[in-house]
């Protein structure tokens, strides 16, 4: 079994706002730099190689956490929100009469031209596949949307009802990865405020 520990980037403006973000490459809002600045990474990470999204929020999070050498994973980029990108959920559900339907759904919920859950899980297992051949801890800076999808994975959860266990922020998610590259839950929200 392989180490792979996952964060979420910390608050950008459309966070703090409850818009939807998805491939939209927004910075961190300063109140997002300062909330990650008062991060501290457990001991359990300190033997591990980092990957970061290509988008500039985990960037300058792992920037803030003197993570400098990460390289950049495009399997750990956002769900594509598609036309739906910058709109905020609760809109959403208020204004668009199939939503219901679509969020029943669960792995295979697609905004208009975007794409669903289950193909974040399928640009996750490359990544998860090489993880479990280099047998080298891993942890990234990655997006809601592709930690939601990794517990998916790591449960068997379909997302049509809600999880088993909260993923909070400003918490880490430890996971262990076979030599298949099938990932399982070791522990979830490990704090990063101490």
């Amino acid at each position: 079994m392989t180490l792979f520990a996952i964060l979420r980037h910390g608050p950008t403006e459309w966070t703090e706002e409850g818009r939807v973000q998805g491939r939209r490459d927004l910075p961190l809002s300063s109140a997002g730099r300062c909330r990650v600045a008062a991060w501290r990474l457990p001991r359990v990470l300190t033997s591990c190689s980092w990957r970061v999204s290509p988008l500039i929020r985990t960037r300058e999070t792992a920037a803030l956490l003197g993570i400098s050498d990460a390289l950049a994973e495009s399997g750990l980029i956002e769900m594509d929100w598609g036309a739906w990108e910058g709109r905020r959920l609760s809109e959403l559900r208020a204004n668009v009469p199939e939503m219901a339907a679509m969020e029943a759904a669960g792995l295979d919920f697609r905004p208009p031209g975007g794409e669903s859950p289950r193909d974040v899980q399928a640009r996750l297992r490359p990544l998860l596949a090489s993880i479990a051949e280099e047998k080298v801890p891993v942890a990234a800076v990655a997006h809601k949307g592709v930690i939601r999808a990794l517990f998916a994975l790591a449960t068997h959860w379909d997302m049509c009802a809600k999880p088993a266990q909260r993923l909070r922020d400003d918490t880490v998610h430890l996971f262990e990865i076979d030599r298949a590259g099938t990932p399982a839950v070791f522990r979830l929200n490990l704090p990063l405020v101490q």
